[in-house]
């Protein structure tokens, strides 16, 4: 009887051990099968999660640059989705929130960059070359027609040395004109005749008053 309870007793603790050691088991695991995956590529975003339980409260969320590239959604155990990114001429920020429903501990937020894939063209604005250099204007000012000044005179060459002595053979540009002075070279001869008649008026008179004394 003694070895029959006893041989029950040892079954009842190991059937205990291997119960709690179930119940643990289960217990953890959703911790370890809590699987995130995502990648980025230039133009993608891949997304996979898995094990994360029967609850439609785990939710997922993605931006890209602060902009809501995947709404917040709600998942059951799995979400498997591709987005594809927008046209983009410069990398992006892509930022990953997965929000467990059994506790904080399984919560992801993570970012990751999306380059720029290969022959995209910048765009004018976010071009590095500086914009061409406006060419100078063609136009001419307008200026105000200033007063011309008055031409210089010609100096005057003065004569060397040897010009002024040597005497000049033009005649004096006075020529023989002398300045008038009253009296002339003809005075002398209105004089004489002057003479001449006062002689001949006497002797007309003296013949006149003797012709009269003789006739008396």
């Amino acid at each position: 009887m003694t070895l029959f309870s006893g041989s029950w007793r040892r079954r009842g603790a190991l059937i205990t051990v291997a119960t709690a050691g179930a119940i643990v088991g289960l217990s953890a695991v959703p911790a370890v099968a809590h699987t995130p995956n995502w990648s980025v590529t230039c133009s993608e975003v891949s997304v996979d999660l898995t094990a994360y339980g029967n609850s439609d409260q785990n939710t997922v969320t993605i931006t890209a640059d602060g902009k809501d590239l995947l709404p917040t959604e709600n998942f059951k155990n799995e979400f498997h989705k591709k987005l594809a990114l927008p046209e983009h001429s410069t990398e992006l920020s892509i930022r990953l929130v997965v929000k467990a429903a059994d506790g904080e501990r399984y919560n992801v937020d993570q970012e990751k960059t999306a380059p720029v894939c290969e022959g995209t063209t910048p765009s004018p604005s976010e071009s590095t070359t500086p914009p061409p250099a406006e060419s100078p204007s063609t136009e001419v000012p307008t200026e105000a027609p200033s007063e011309s000044a008055p031409p210089s005179e010609a100096p005057t060459e003065e004569p060397t040395s040897s010009e002024a002595a040597v005497p000049s053979s033009e005649p004096s540009p006075a020529g023989d004109n002398l300045a008038e002075t009253g009296s002339s070279s003809a005075t002398p001869v209105i004089a004489g005749a002057a003479a001449v008649v006062v002689v001949a008026g006497a002797g007309i008179m003296w013949a006149a008053r003797k012709r009269r004394t003789a006739q008396n």
